[in-house]
């Protein structure tokens, strides 16, 4: 079944790139401390009922992954300026740091593999990109 052989196929690759970023540094940061610096990379400032719903935990979970981001000064929060009740998290050059080099470690490693890959599985693989990002949007 096509369904089950993609769902343990990315699991296991997904599995192993997070234990990758993860294993990345000696700073202990989490995977979901990762993956909530990397969405204040790529889109800005957001609430943490935005981060919440958007990495799809607890309202609980993302206090507590944004509390330790800000005590190791990865994110800064401060008041919305355009509705001061709310608080905005925003990420700093530290949390920057963190990502950027998990990233490019992990970037590098994936080269290396794909780079052993031949042309044919090469092309395969970057016809295939489209569509698993098609599927991660309709999950």
């Amino acid at each position: 079944m096509l369904a089950k052989d993609l769902r343990l196929a990315v699991g296991r690759l997904a599995r192993r790139i997070r234990q990758l970023y993860t294993n990345a540094s000696d700073d202990d940061v989490s995977f979901t401390e990762l993956a909530v610096l990397s969405r204040l990379e790529r889109e800005g400032p957001h609430t943490s009922a935005q981060l919440a719903h958007l990495e799809k935990v607890t309202a609980q979970a993302i206090g507590t992954v944004l509390g330790g981001l800000h005590r190791r000064g990865m994110v800064s929060r401060g008041p919305d300026p355009v509705d001061g009740r709310r608080v905005i998290t925003v990420i700093t050059d530290a949390g920057r740091g963190a990502l950027d080099s998990r990233e490019q470690l992990i970037t590098e490693r994936l080269a290396v593999v794909v780079d052993s890959l031949t042309e044919e599985e090469r092309s395969r693989l970057a016809a295939a990109l489209p569509i698993l990002v098609v599927l991660a949007e309709r999950l």
